[in-house]
């Protein structure tokens, strides 16, 4: 192929697609976009707060407030700009270093998702399986480094997918057939036929997909083994609701990304990606902060004690000013 056909580095530009098919439904989408947007931001910002308030913090509501902000950050890397493109019938450009710099954000932090809920399930098994040592092994030090590990293993290895990716020839088509630049759209549009291509985001996913999800296989593995032997079913329901919330996070997350980047690249089907980028990149984070919030106590909890002390508090006031409870008595002659 000739070598002009091929992209110039920084000086190209792609142009994202988007929803352009879909020009009749531009302005639905757009507002089913920014309300599912606004309920994400509102329902993780909430999960901060509300663990920001709280003086006693332990493990899983730390871990709760770093899934939280790591999701508040992966939405702001796409659904912004998605937003903004809806406005455009065409699709609109990003320059290259823009497509890397979303590219290798994105896979971070849905990297050190990954990382986090392998940490987050060797939380449960500690608590679980040896509770009487649980405050030694979980300590708040012990914590900090294992959200530390998470968010630097995340970069560490988006960084090198995300300079194997760009280090690809393009052809001269630089039209990318979704709303952001997703890693198969990216694979599709190379100049290059061969498997070797591929490896960089295989490898990826041998790191973020299958090394954590064995980690938190174990770690289930040893939580049944030490509920089976309750005797009594009660405790054994209540050990299980204490991992249902985190089991149900981690079977939306790695479902969709496996179904998404475990995969050859023969595969990539533009239509149906999109449709399950929408799922990960809009519905799931939204689906979060509600699974945890209906289903941990801890979290419940401290969501009850900020909106008491933001709500309750000033109607209080309101109600003593305009009854006179607030005002002193009147002192006798």
């Amino acid at each position: 192929m000739d070598r002009s056909n091929h992209s110039s580095g920084a000086t190209m530009e792609f142009l994202l697609l988007g929803f352009s098919d879909l020009l009749h439904l531009r302005g639905l989408l757009f507002f089913i976009f920014l309300v599912v947007h606004l309920a994400t931001l509102t329902g993780n910002l909430l999960i901060l707060l509300a663990v920001a308030v709280e003086h006693s913090r332990p493990p899983m509501l730390f871990f709760l407030c770093q899934l939280s902000a790591i999701e508040l950050c992966y939405t702001l890397v796409i659904v912004p700009k998605t937003l903004a493109d809806l406005t455009s019938p065409v699709g609109s450009t990003i320059s290259f270093v823009g497509c890397a710099t979303q590219m290798h954000l994105f896979v971070a932090l849905g990297g050190a998702e990954c990382f986090l809920l392998a940490a987050m399930s060797y939380d449960r098994y500690a608590a679980i399986c040896r509770p009487l040592h649980y405050a030694v092994m979980m300590s708040q030090d012990f914590c900090l480094q294992l959200v530390m590990i998470c968010c630097l293993g995340g970069f560490v290895v988006s960084l090198g997918l995300t300079v194997s990716v760009f280090r690809l020839p393009f052809c001269s088509s630089h039209r990318i057939n979704h709303f952001f630049c997703d890693i198969p759209a990216l694979l599709h549009l190379a100049c290059t036929k061969s498997y070797t291509s591929e490896l960089p985001l295989l490898a990826a996913c041998i790191v973020l997909l299958l090394l954590p999800f064995l980690l938190i296989f174990v770690s289930y593995t040893y939580i049944t083994l030490a509920v089976m032997r309750i005797r009594d079913s009660a405790g054994r329901g209540k050990a299980f609701s204490t991992c249902a919330s985190h089991l149900a996070v981690t079977l939306l997350h790695y479902g969709c990304a496996t179904f998404m980047y475990v995969r050859p690249k023969s595969n990539y089907s533009p239509s149906r990606d999109k449709m399950v980028s929408l799922v990960y990149t809009n519905i799931t984070p939204l689906l979060y902060p509600l699974i945890y919030s209906l289903r941990n106590k801890e979290i419940k909890g401290a969501v009850r004690k900020l909106l008491q002390k933001k709500l309750a508090r000033p109607n209080w006031n309101i109600l003593k000013g305009r009854s006179g409870l607030g005002r002193p008595a009147a002192q006798k002659p």
